[in-house]
């Protein structure tokens, strides 16, 4: 781990998506803590038009589809793209696309957009929400999960928690240790980032793990909360 900024870049997703997206399948902080808090947020999208934003290989898109949403994608990495359209199958509308630019969906598209795990990757989250929040129709509803800033203050305690910082960490994916670069920004900023895009914010979560996390998984025996990811619904002014 590291936050020097003079660390490597964090490479595409396309040179480790597969393992990543394995990994992801059956982990604590994704299969049984940050899916099943963005899909009880989510709620009840039976009939609704939903995008996955930064969609990776689709496990949310899917689960979402599954629950009667009309589910468009979208992700950076070509081959997290191609791992999505394996999962949902060939009519799925699954594209390649950026967070941090203009998004290919034209105004009001849609009635829910969920951001798992992406918005962090981006710097300019005034652009990015500007666009989030032309897609969505008037009343519609964004959900978000990202690294609880708390984590950047525990792990890096001599650093400046108020300041607007690229950092990046190392993990390894089988025989190989790739680096991931996210940017922080205190919680404040986060809410205001928020407001200033317009949104309203309803509900900003800090949730256990899943009642079916397997006990050898869990953080604590008790299966109490950890700090891992903070979650917010929020929701585009109506007309």
């Amino acid at each position: 781990m590291s936050d020097s900024a003079n660390t490597p870049v964090a490479p595409g997703y396309d040179d480790f998506a597969a393992a990543y997206s394995a990994r992801n399948e059956k982990s604590l902080f994704n299969a049984y803590y940050e899916r099943p808090e963005m899909l009880r947020l989510a709620g009840d999208v039976a009939g609704l038009e939903v995008l996955d934003a930064g969609c990776g290989s689709g496990p949310l898109a899917k689960a979402l589809r599954a629950r009667g949403a009309a589910v468009s994608a979208f992700d950076l990495s070509p081959v997290m793209v191609e791992l999505a359209r394996e999962r949902l199958g060939g009519d799925a509308d699954v594209r390649v696309a950026d967070l941090g630019a203009p998004l290919p969906y034209a105004d009001d598209s849609f009635d829910l957009v969920v951001v798992s795990l992406a918005l962090h990757y981006v710097e300019d989250w005034d652009s990015a929400l500007a666009e989030l929040r032309r897609v969505l129709r008037p009343d519609g509803r964004l959900t978000v999960s990202i690294i609880h800033p708390m984590i950047y203050a525990i792990v890096y305690p001599e650093a400046d928690y108020f300041a607007l910082t690229r950092y990046s960490e190392d993990y390894d994916y089988g025989d190989r240790t790739v680096w991931m670069t996210y940017w922080h920004r205190p919680l404040g900023e986060v809410v205001s980032a928020f407001l200033r895009a317009g949104f309203q914010v309803r509900a900003m979560t800090e949730p256990p793990p899943a009642a079916d996390t397997p006990p050898d998984l869990l953080p604590h025996p008790d299966g109490r909360p950890f700090i891992c990811f903070l979650f917010l619904e929020l929701q585009a002014p109506g007309e």
